[in-house]
């Protein structure tokens, strides 16, 4: 990454919720941070943000410990994230970047983790057949992202693939907790009865088992609690998919690219454990606030009840600030 200039400060409305640091907040918050100097073990690292590249971080990370790697890098695409450019490359350099941190990491995998490694198009056509060579890749999953700027000469690029992929023959999958509850315009009835779906009191709604075609995402935007100014955040929502499919409450959740602290966020919400590395201070402090002001059990958006709600759907859902349904206990 090459330095560049700060973004420069927006002028926001009144009403807009995008979390930030005050200089006072981003030096208390920054002394939770660590940055590893040693081989630590997990009881250091858990629950932790290690603000460090990666390649320094990784040798000194313990072997073993990971149920499941949500791996979220740069995207061979120039964008600046906050005076620190990562600029587009040819494909055989981006390959061999990527390469090198799938070697670096590898070992802190157990051996029936599962992996998910996010990316666009032209990105995708990189990491697969990298992907193909050390793990088993079980899927590849399309989400729709709807921002995006429109194209005069071409279609307008607004998806984004998650490889889905494990390192050995057994892992673990819960399909019951990844359930996309849909409305039904059509209800069919047997007998008089429903044919599964379920009345209730916002409408008639039906569990539908998931696929790889996500269009039930929204990206976090200026009115919501969760938005920071990072420029590629990822929803709680889409990584409560990823943990809930694959991963166990007190399970351990590894995120080498962290960005502002989603993974965490959501692994905290929803009783995982996790270990982060992000690079880049501010974002480190993002983050680390998002975990001071969530807790076990807190809302996400488009996600109550255990079942995860198409876009821009109400029925029961709780309302902002409401608690979820209690889950598991943490072990």
């Amino acid at each position: 990454m090459k330095k560049t200039r700060p973004v420069a400060e927006r002028t926001r409305s009144p009403r807009n919720r995008t979390l930030r640091c005050s200089e006072q907040e981003s030096a208390k918050l920054g002394a939770r941070l660590l940055v590893l100097t040693s081989p630590a073990p997990v009881k250091k690292i858990k629950d932790k943000i290690i603000n460090q590249n990666i390649f320094d971080a990784a040798p000194r990370l313990p072997s073993g410990f990971v149920d499941l790697l949500i791996l979220d890098p740069p995207y061979n695409l120039t964008k600046n994230y906050h005076g620190k450019t990562f600029p587009e490359t040819e494909k055989n350099k981006y390959a061999a970047w990527f390469e090198k941190v799938i070697r670096s990491i590898r070992h802190t995998l157990k051996p029936a983790a599962s992996v998910y490694v996010c990316a666009d198009w032209r990105t995708s056509i990189i990491v697969a057949p990298i992907l193909e060579k050390y793990f088993q890749v079980k899927n590849r999953i399309t989400w729709e992202r709807e921002k995006g700027r429109g194209a005069k000469f071409n279609w307008k690029n607004n998806i984004e693939d998650i490889w889905f992929c494990v390192t050995g023959g057994e892992y673990f999958f819960n399909v019951d907790a990844v359930k996309l509850k849909r409305k039904v315009m059509a209800p069919y009835r047997q007998n008089g009865r429903p044919k599964d779906w379920r009345e209730e009191a916002g409408g008639n709604y039906r569990l539908t088992h998931p696929s790889n075609v996500w269009t039930d995402i929204s990206i976090p935007f200026w009115s919501m609690p969760e938005n920071t100014d990072h420029p590629t955040q990822k929803p709680e929502k889409l990584l409560a998919k990823l943990i809930l499919a694959s991963s166990r409450p007190g399970d351990m959740i590894f995120d080498p690219f962290m960005g502002s602290g989603t993974t965490a966020v959501t692994a905290k919400k929803l009783r995982r454990r996790f270990v982060c590395v992000e690079l880049n201070r501010e974002y480190c402090c993002w983050g680390q606030k998002r975990l001071l002001q969530a807790a076990s059990g807190d809302p996400i958006q488009g996600y109550a009840g255990h079942v995860f709600w198409e876009r821009n759907t109400f029925g029961n859902q709780p309302k902002d600030g409401d608690q979820m349904p209690a889950q598991e206990t943490l072990l």
